[in-house]
């Protein structure tokens, strides 16, 4: 192979490698730039946030039912489903006003599992 091939080809790998990381980049920051207003959004809306459901979207609901409105986003870790990890993970994408601007389901990545030591 001549060097002029080798660099076309090189130069070619970089060029792809650069375009297909953009989109995926783009497309995370799109999702991630979002909140859900927790006060005010209804269950669909609340799905959208990452590790909860149906079920604790739900719950989210009764909690804002039964209590008023949340004052603060740390007031999510006394709706049963929603601990300090679970609410780590979510932080970022809640708000207590304003509108929901999240229009899609955050999923992060999966929990490192613990380990002994």
């Amino acid at each position: 192979m001549t060097k002029k091939l080798q660099r076309a080809l090189g130069a070619l790998l970089l060029t792809c490698c650069a375009l297909a990381a953009v989109p995926a980049a783009q497309a995370e920051e799109a999702v991630t730039s979002g909140v859900v207003n927790i006060n005010e959004a209804g269950a669909d809306q609340l799905a959208f946030l990452p590790r909860v459901g149906p079920t604790v979207a739900a719950r989210i609901i009764e909690h804002r039912e039964a209590n008023g409105p949340f004052a603060s986003k740390e007031e999510l870790m006394l709706v049963r489903g929603i601990g300090e990890r679970t609410f780590e993970g979510l932080e970022r994408f809640v708000a207590t006003d304003g509108p929901t601007t999240l229009e899609a389901k955050v999923r992060l990545p999966k929990r490192p599992e613990p380990t002994d030591g």
